[in-house]
């Protein structure tokens, strides 16, 4: 049962690290004026923290 919990817990909060690290680039690129490239370099940072997660709270 905690296998199940711990497997739910790692994406969802991945999901939200992704997200929180699209919007903190895309904040910082408009403060910049290039929100484009802002929002795309919070993607990157996004997914590689969101694998970092998974890779985390997957099975051992």
């Amino acid at each position: 049962m905690e296998e199940i919990q711990k497997k739910k817990s790692g994406s969802s909060i991945g999901g939200l690290v992704f997200v929180g690290c699209m919007f903190i680039g895309g904040g910082i690129g408009m403060f910049m004026g290039k929100t484009n490239v802002g929002g795309a370099i919070g993607m990157g940072v996004g997914f590689i923290a969101m694998a970092v997660i998974y890779m985390y709270y997957r099975d051992k």
